[in-house]
């Protein structure tokens, strides 16, 4: 049996690291309010942009917003991976990784395939590959749309420049603290969208459908990108505060058992002593 001193240290330990992950799952518990708050906030915006889009573009008859939906022969593939900045979130990283090895081992496994990452776990994950062609981890430091409008104006660049013919997104979509979904989605070029004759509003253009088009598309792939970075960032601090949980209860339940052991080496220490004495005792007697 490990003597007193060695179980002490490792009560101590683990004490420590319990107060550590207790600690980080109140920040996380905390973090996660406000953006959890801003996610839902923000999809109904999202949703309603892209039904307005639908009800546009199924309206027109020319080619407007073309350069964004031009459906190219798939060679060049870009794919944005969100990841985080940090770890200890269980698999909330891990799950974007594979996702990504399976696209491009398997979905693109004959296209050339390039990324960009957003969060340096997928910087760390993917740049060996020496494939990365943007690190926009710093997003996160201050993380406003005028910030991701930016990264997506690179994409929508990158696309109709003609240097990639498809780009999709994987990320963490927030579903609750302890459920993230991983979300692959192509951004561009924009999906068809089906027209239902039925389902679309009237609606009073002003100016043009063509010229509102063309400012919505932008508008709505800048929004596109933005919730998907968004929903990455409260699907992290929910799956941080699930971890962290999580290790704090293990790490009672071992410092129980610690001490269990501790209380058992201890009391089998002073019952030998204690036999030790009357032995003596009897020895000098005799």
């Amino acid at each position: 049996m490990a003597n007193l001193k060695e179980i002490r240290n490792r009560i101590t330990s683990v004490s420590s690291t319990m107060q550590i992950t207790s600690a980080m799952k109140m920040v996380s518990a905390a973090k996660l309010k406000k953006a959890q708050d801003a996610i839902t906030a923000m999809r109904p915006y999202a949703d309603k942009l892209t039904e307005l889009l639908q009800n546009l573009s199924a309206t027109l008859d020319d080619d407007s917003g073309s350069k964004f939906s031009a459906q190219r022969e798939v060679k060049r593939v870009l794919i944005v991976a969100i990841t985080s900045n940090r770890g200890l979130a269980g698999a909330f990283n891990s799950n974007i990784i594979k996702e990504v090895n399976r696209l491009t081992a398997q979905t693109y496994k004959d296209q050339n395939v390039s990324y960009v990452a957003i969060g340096k776990k997928a910087n760390d994950a993917f740049k060996k590959t020496g494939k990365i062609i943007a690190n926009e981890s710093a997003v996160f430091d201050d993380l406003t749309f005028d910030n991701v409008a930016k990264i997506a104006e690179l994409l929508m660049a990158k696309f109709v420049d003609g240097e990639f013919d498809k780009i999709e997104i994987v990320y963490n979509q927030f579903k609750n603290a302890a459920t993230q979904i991983v979300k692959n989605e192509q951004f561009l070029p924009i999906v068809p969208m089906a027209q239902d004759d039925n389902a679309q509003a009237d609606y009073i253009f002003e100016p043009s459908k063509a010229e509102i088009v063309e400012q919505l598309i932008p508008k709505s792939l800048k929004t596109q990108l933005y919730k998907g970075i968004r929903d990455s960032f409260a699907a992290e601090h929910g799956a941080r505060m699930t971890a962290m949980h999580k290790a704090t209860d293990n790490a009672k339940e071992l410092r129980d058992q610690l001490k269990l052991t501790y209380n058992k080496a201890r009391q089998a220490a002073i019952t030998n002593e204690i036999l030790e004495i009357v032995g003596g005792a009897e020895a000098l007697n005799n």
